[in-house]
């Protein structure tokens, strides 16, 4: 770094000399005023290059207080057993948004919500209360408990209570008339089980899959069986999957695909060959052994009225007519929640949290102010259907034609590399990213050009690209440790701090470059 700073300085000095070479050769040509003003130019200059070469040495101090062990120590935090997973809605998500409003205050930051910290919605949840049970017969009457959590998971929104009975597999659960598709035509499931796959069999990425989009959602799926007389559900993945979705007496549990091909077997059935079916649109649904009999167990409490909220905080702009135009950076806050034992959320998302609290800690104490505004929001409700960022978008805290950008984070807790999607779509943006990690942090940085998906969103920047917002998603790449989705294990231990570090610095200069330009 001295060498660096030592370099600049001697290449200015080597300019001035040569400025006053050319003006002692030609100093015989040149009337006194002419002579007097060149001078008061030169050293005009050179105050320009010193200040600008102290406002430099102010950044990178600044650049070099972000440290991993300050970003382990949040995250840490966020993913400790008293948040109980950032549930969305919960007593204990309301708490670790509290925590974080208490740091920006404390760092500098304004509350951006007309003097709150807090932007509330509402969002109904269920709290999980223990790991439930799944249990199935087999032909020999043998019967078989799962084992949490890699061949089972409870359902977050399950109605409480034990539902037995016979199965029938639904395909994907969807009954679309107008696409002359319908996964129950066949089948007969009142009073059984259902086993369904998630998603939707249309997987190309053009207009015709927008008009199976609203078949995809949970919510949907479990309406649609309750309307065919079901009175339990398996759902073909084994993953955490908060959603707001609840029925009085209807209990469902996760499954895992190995457990759908062992029941699928007991029938005479391949998994591969039904899941090559769907594929093609063939609704390969059928009964299964009524032998073969499923119990689901589940205990929770929904709670309809509950509210959640997005964390802002503001640094606001120096410039009296930039201050006016606002940066969102923005990463979701909300976790997996507790299901009979603690998901601790930290990937996915307390990496992104802490990353965006030590980028706004930075920007908030760093001596060279931005010009434009940046508003750090932590987004609720992104685990049950982007609730957060939907409520910003229809209630935006700054015109959308004042917002010059946003830029989201998930999962950037875990690589060695970092992957900015849309960042090809805007390059005036992207560009300071690009030179900050080139310049300072050299890890591989790929990007993407922006892509409209016709499937159902999945991720914060979607709600903020449409409603009109230039929006970059920053993630990192090249896993070190495995990634663990909704899961248990998604702890601390699977981070790389290192990653996270550059990734807040990153966001520091590249935020700070763009506030500062002429875009």
């Amino acid at each position: 770094m001295k060498r660096r700073i030592f370099y600049r300085w001697f290449c200015i000095f080597r300019q001035l000399n040569r400025i006053l070479i050319f003006l002692s050769r030609n100093i015989h040509k040149t009337m006194s005023l002419k002579k007097s003003l060149l001078f008061v130019l030169l050293f005009t200059g050179f105050g320009i290059l010193a200040a600008q070469e102290t406002d430099s040495a102010k950044i990178l101090k600044t650049f070099h207080s972000i440290s991993s062990h300050d970003l382990l120590k949040i995250t840490e935090e966020l993913s400790s057993e008293k948040y109980k997973g950032r549930l969305s809605g919960s007593p204990e998500y309301l708490k670790a948004a509290e925590w974080c409003a208490a740091q920006f205050e404390q760092w500098g930051l304004k509350p951006a919500n007309h003097g709150s910290w807090f932007q509330y919605f509402p969002n109904a949840y269920s709290e999980v209360y223990s790991k439930g049970s799944v249990k199935y017969t087999d032909l020999n009457g043998t019967e078989k408990e799962l084992i949490f959590p890699d061949e089972y998971m409870p359902g977050s929104n399950s109605a409480s209570g034990t539902v037995t009975g016979e199965l029938v597999f639904a395909g994907h659960g969807i009954t679309a008339p107008e696409l002359e598709y319908d996964d129950y035509l066949n089948v007969d499931v009142r009073g059984k089980i259902v086993i369904l796959e998630t998603g939707i069999p249309y997987t190309k990425n053009d207009s015709v899959q927008g008009k199976w989009t609203p078949y995809s959602y949970h919510r949907y799926k479990f309406k649609n069986a309750i309307d065919h007389g079901a009175i339990g559900l398996l759902y073909v993945e084994t993953i955490a999957n908060p959603n707001t979705s609840f029925t009085e007496g209807f209990v469902y549990a996760h499954i895992s695909e190995k457990i759908t091909g062992e029941l699928f077997a007991a029938s005479g059935k391949e998994y591969k060959k039904v899941k090559e079916q769907l594929a093609a649109f063939q609704m390969p649904s059928f009964v299964l052994n009524p032998k073969q009999k499923v119990t689901i167990s589940a205990e929770t409490k929904n709670f309809p009225d509950s509210k959640s909220c997005n964390v802002v905080g503001l640094v606001e702009g120096s410039d009296p007519v930039l201050k006016n135009e606002v940066i969102i950076v923005g990463a979701h806050l909300d976790g997996q929640g507790y299901f009979g034992e603690l998901f601790p959320s930290a990937l996915d998302n307390a990496s992104g949290s802490a990353d965006i609290m030590a980028a706004a800690k930075a920007l908030a104490q760093s001596e060279v102010k931005p010009k434009r505004s940046v508003l750090f929001i932590l987004i609720g409700g992104e685990e049950c259907g982007l609730y957060g960022s939907k409520y910003y978008a229809d209630h935006p805290l700054f015109p959308i034609d004042k917002t010059v950008f946003m830029i989201n984070l998930d999962m950037v807790g875990n690589g060695t590399g970092f992957y900015v999607s849309s960042g090809k779509s805007y390059p005036e943006i992207y560009s300071h990213f690009e030179k900050a990690n080139q310049n300072f942090l050299h890890r591989k940085m790929e990007a993407s050009e922006w892509r409209k998906s016709y499937s159902r969103p999945r991720s914060d920047a979607a709600n903020f690209e449409n409603a009109g917002i230039k929006t970059l998603s920053l993630w990192t790449s090249g896993g070190v440790f495995p990634v663990y989705y909704h899961h248990p294990k998604d702890k601390t231990d699977v981070l790389t701090p290192e990653i996270m570090e550059d990734a807040a610095k990153l966001l520091y200069l590249g935020i700070l470059g763009v506030a500062n330009d002429g875009i």
